[in-house]
């Protein structure tokens, strides 16, 4: 779906001077709703607002993109505004907004906010095309400008196909360079990393395909002809990507960073064939994370494989924190609205969060998806390195360390040692009859991986990681006010320092590990970092 497809000449304004950020967000509801795209401008406007609360939507450099999908909205929307005066949208770097995109889509399983958000997140990264929506004197020039935009996006995907009859006059080759990009969370860096090796390869005169595997699942999935076709791959990436599909060929692969700050020496490199070729394991749905290439090197280094690994883990434990964080939350809440927590006796104030039957239910249910917490991240990260057998092999592990007194570390311990557990298991199964081996993922690799998994951390783990984490936890309930002040600024400040990055992530890490000890001050530092 193209861009102008969405957008009416009704619905943008290109001098609109609202005095504040609700002003703003109603002049483009009646923007919107002159388009004729909404069937109830109210139930729209309490969606989009409600929206706005969750966090805000202006993402910095002078740029808003609010939205809303509700059942509200007939078809699918754009409306545009160009504020020359700026207003102070509470943006992300505090700057005012002076161009606001408000998106409508229906209430339909087709993610076409989601799809228009991160085409346009792309197109608005570029400062050159920003200020020419800015300068537009019509909103016949604006639409064409966009226009322009999107269709020399979408002609960098085709000039793929076309290959090297792209400069067949002049008998020059032009390289094929395929690419993923891939982050945690799937929002911001995926597109970042698409958007800087997009550009970089157009400066270099490279045709380039990029799939991005963001929030919204896999987008401008790579087919079977274009990777046979392909010179070579960049695979950068924070996250699990399918990679089997690339034995045989030139892979680059690297942290999705990289794609944003290093796109133009990733483009060099692809164009001058500067890489491994990447070894795949038929056997295996193979993952960015530590695999080797024919040189024998392992794929990224070995830090950004575990670094990888562990992501795995912990982007698939995250709904778990927030759902169940939120849910006790709530029910710590409904007590403290009912229940003065000074007059109970001191054996009874324990049970603060379960005392009235409603925080109680709230309560159970939280607590049974923290419960689940500790063998996700370690069933993931075990997937992350062994694939789809060591899920089973690592989910026991997790759950022994939650059982136990190794929690969050052994839990991380249990993680990496299924993974390789399976991995072991998969070289030995290998010299095995073929009758025999075809039972191997249903019989051998659980029986023998969790049995192995329950011997390793019932006599290794849990004595070992137990005490360190006994003494963790010691450590900090013993913290005076003023140590535990300058921890809280310590990872306020790393949350803080790098957005997505190595620091932020490791904070957070260690601000889930406080959650299962019991210490949740230092989540609450994390939070505000």
């Amino acid at each position: 779906m193209k861009i102008i497809d969405l957008l009416d000449k009704n619905s943008i304004k290109l001098d609109a001077s609202p005095s504040g950020k609700e002003e703003a967000l109603n002049m483009a509801i009646d923007l919107m709703d002159r388009s004729g795209k909404l069937n109830d401008k109210e139930a729209y406007r309490r969606q989009v607002f409600a929206r706005e609360k969750e966090s805000t939507t202006g993402i910095g450099e002078g740029i808003a993109i609010p939205h809303g999908k509700c059942a509200a909205v007939d078809r699918p929307g754009l409306a545009a505004m160009v504020i020359p005066g700026g207003v102070d949208f509470e943006s992300l770097d505090d700057e005012p907004v002076t161009l606001m995109f408000l998106i409508a889509a229906p209430d339909t399983k087709d993610n076409v906010h989601l799809d228009v958000l991160s085409k346009l997140s792309v197109l608005l990264m570029d400062e050159e095309f920003t200020a020419s929506l800015r300068g537009a004197e019509s909103v016949e020039e604006f639409i064409k400008l966009v226009d322009k935009a999107d269709e020399e996006k979408n002609g960098i995907d085709e000039r793929l196909t076309e290959g090297n009859t792209l400069n067949a006059a002049s008998d020059v080759r032009i390289p094929k360079i395929l690419a993923v990009t891939s982050c945690p969370t799937g929002i911001a860096h995926t597109y970042m990393a698409a958007e800087g090796l997009e550009k970089a390869a157009k400066a270099k005169g490279c045709a380039i395909k990029i799939e991005t595997r963001g929030s919204g699942g896999a987008k401008n999935v790579l087919t079977e002809q274009e990777i046979n076709d392909a010179d070579c791959i960049i695979v950068a990436a924070d996250a699990d990507v399918p990679m089997a599909r690339f034995d045989g060929k030139k892979v680059i692969i690297c942290q999705v960073s990289d794609g944003i700050s290093k796109a133009d020496e990733l483009i060099e490199r692809a164009c001058a064939g500067d890489a491994s070729v990447y070894c795949a394991d038929t056997k295996d749905t193979m993952t960015a994370a530590g695999k080797t290439t024919k040189t024998g090197e392992k794929s990224g280094g070995v830090a950004h494989q575990i670094y990888t690994q562990l992501m795995n883990g912990v982007s698939h434990m995250l709904p778990f924190v927030v759902g169940g964080g939120i849910l006790i939350a709530i029910a710590f809440l409904i007590d403290g609205m009912n229940v003065n927590i000074e007059a109970l006796p001191a054996d009874q104030r324990a049970n603060f969060g379960t005392i009235t039957a409603a925080a109680a239910f709230f309560k159970g249910i939280g607590g049974t998806a923290f419960g689940f917490m500790l063998p996700v991240l370690a069933g993931y990260i075990a997937m992350a390195i062994g694939d789809r057998p060591a899920l089973a092999v690592g989910f026991v592990g997790g759950m022994m360390a939650a059982n136990g007194k190794s929690g969050f570390l052994g839990a991380l311990a249990a993680g990496f040692a299924a993974g390789y557990i399976i991995l072991g298991l998969k070289k030995v199964c290998r010299k095995l009859p073929d009758a025999i081996e075809k039972i191997t993922p249903v019989l051998i690799y659980p029986v023998a991986g969790i049995l192995a998994i329950g011997i390793l951390m019932t006599f290794v783990v849990e004595p070992v990681m137990g005490g360190i984490n006994t003494g963790l936890n010691s450590a900090l309930t013993s913290m005076g006010s003023s140590s535990r002040i300058i921890l809280g600024f310590i990872l306020a400040g790393m949350m803080a320092v790098d957005m997505g990055g190595p620091f932020n992530k490791a904070a957070y890490v260690f601000g889930t590990a406080s959650i299962v000890a019991g210490n949740y001050d230092i989540m609450a530092a994390v939070m505000i970092g």
